[in-house]
């Protein structure tokens, strides 16, 4: 099969906020909230400032742990091996344990992060870079991570465990679930290679957390991409000295609530978080810990604590304290040599709210990327816009935009009445000019007939588009077909399709060629077409 790829600005698609857009444009406004430009000189800054990383040991001893039993590809091998040199520097993308990957953007986040780290490469050689993923396993919201859908059919995993899913246990219905989905997948050329790298990445009794390492492990290990559980006691260890400043001062909240009151002149705030931003985790329970006459209680739990007794609690048990999305980032690049984050638009929304978190943590900022977007578009389907009179990036308008434009293109009826209007205009303009020379008075009559005169002329207008696009009603339910599977639910297909349904037909071609059309420095939306 042929490719072909086309880029749209962000701000044509109509699906990215105006904080994304303007960040994206350098708009001045934004410029307080960020540390570097997201641009070779911005990256050479952030080296400048990680350069004195000091957890490179305990760093890689972790991550070789976490890899244990595993089939190491010896590019993931070689960059563990790189992030002993003080001159290696990781490029970070982020994400929770969604079951099998979750939506397609995970994907694309991912080898964004590869592409990234292989093009500063060629610009920095003498540093080493390395791509790395961060999952966010602590994140106890099941109803997000549960679920996938292939090629619209939506698959769900019922379990009644509880607290952070990356701890949770693959059941028999995630087994079950695997089954259902062989059933689809199977009959699909290469269904049956990813159904079996699906069931010896989500083995029975494993946690989730394992499991997605084992799964990202086998997709993408040839690309070098490092996986990182940061559920770990030894982790933790490394972030205590800000556990610790956020359980005797509540500084995070403070932080991000003065930075959300002058973002928020511009733009909708996205976190405000709360006046202790961690948790407490157990195996089957993430617990929000609150402060309730000068003691720390965890509610659910029946737990309390003094100062004294929380702080010795951290001390001994690092790995029972979950942060939550204010200082998860900060969590992120104290346990890695970091220079660029990798996120969505709604990652960096609140990224931009927590530079004076960072600060008062004594943590490194990163420069913030937001994350590439694809809409991958079959044959079968270009070729139907093409018939259309369209061009694939036309899909993107509204679908009354589209029916005015096909109808434009292809009737031979005139329903616009854009030169009459302006002659109706012309026409008033005189008799106010008449009415006035006779008497000033009249002129506001004149006025009144011609605002009305135009608005039914509009109205008018509008009935005849409206009776000429009944005239294409095959053309409307193909436009209406599309937009239903390239925008599902009205949003971007990478929020909806897992990799599954193109990974089957096309196998790693359709990596190689998600990783080849990957930008990195560039912002540009990507449209692939698939050509038989």
């Amino acid at each position: 099969m042929e490719t072909i790829c086309s880029y749209i600005p962000y701000q044509q698609t109509g699906y990215f906020s105006k904080l994304v857009i303007d960040y994206l444009n350098n708009a001045s406004q934004l410029q307080p909230f960020y540390e570097f430009q997201p641009n070779i000189e911005g990256l050479q800054q952030s080296i400048n400032q990680r350069k004195n990383f000091k957890h490179r040991k305990a760093l890689v001893e972790t991550l070789q742990q976490q890899y244990e039993g595993l089939n190491v590809h010896e590019k993931v091998s070689a960059n563990l091996q790189l992030l002993f040199d003080e001159n290696t520097f990781t490029v970070t993308t982020a994400h929770q344990p969604n079951i099998f990957t979750g939506p397609l953007y995970v994907v694309y986040k991912i080898f964004h992060a590869i592409k990234l780290a292989e093009d500063i490469q060629q610009q920095l050689p003498q540093y080493n870079f390395v791509p790395v993923y961060f999952m966010g396993s602590e994140d106890a919201d099941l109803e997000e991570l549960n679920n996938i859908t292939i090629n619209e059919r939506k698959y769900v995993w019922n379990t009644k465990q509880t607290g952070a899913v990356g701890r949770m246990k693959v059941d028999k219905n995630l087994v079950q679930l695997t089954n259902e989905m062989e059933g689809q997948l199977s009959v699909l050329p290469y269904g049956g290679e990813l159904i079996k790298i699906f069931r010896d990445a989500y083995k029975e009794k494993s946690t989730i957390q394992q499991s997605t390492l084992h799964l990202l492990n086998a997709l993408f290990g040839e690309y070098g991409l490092i996986v990182l559980i940061p559920d770990n006691a030894a982790f933790k260890k490394m972030f205590q000295p800000v556990l610790e400043k956020e359980l005797k001062e509540q500084f995070s909240h403070k932080a991000v609530s003065e930075t959300a009151k002058k973002l928020e002149e511009h733009y909708k705030v996205q976190a405000s978080g709360r006046e202790i931003n961690l948790f407490y985790l157990t195996d089957n329970k993430r617990e929000r810990i609150e402060t309730q006459n000068s003691k720390f209680k965890i509610q659910n739990l029946e737990k309390e604590f003094t100062e004294e007794e929380i702080l010795d609690e951290l001390n001994k048990n690092p790995e029972r304290f979950s942060p939550n999305v204010i200082l998860r980032g900060a969590l992120q690049e104290t346990i890695l040599p970091n220079i660029a984050f990798i996120g969505g638009g709604g990652e960096l929304a609140y990224w931009l709210e927590l530079k004076e978190v960072f600060k008062q943590a004594d943590v490194p900022y990163p420069v913030l990327f937001l994350r590439n977007s694809f809409l991958i578009i079959d044959e079968k389907q270009h070729q139907t816009i093409k018939k259309l009179g369209l061009n694939n990036e036309d899909i993107f308008a509204e679908e009354h935009e589209l029916m005015k434009k096909i109808v434009s293109i292809n009737t031979n009826n005139s329903y616009a009445l854009n030169g009459k209007i302006e002659s109706f205009e012309s026409l008033y303009n005189k008799l106010e000019q008449q009415a006035l020379s006779i008497d000033p008075t009249l002129s506001n009559h004149v006025l009144a007939l011609k605002t009305k005169a135009l608005k039914k002329l509009t109205e008018l207008e509008k009935k005849l588009l409206r009776a000429e696009k009944r005239r294409f009603t095959e053309q409307h339910q193909h436009i209406q077909k599309l937009k239903a599977v390239l925008f599902p639910n009205g949003s971007l297909q990478e929020r909806t399709e897992n990799f599954s349904g193109i990974y089957a037909i096309r196998n790693k071609q359709f990596f190689e060629d998600v990783k080849f059309y990957s930008v990195s420095l560039d912002q540009k939306f990507a449209i692939v077409t698939t050509l038989k």
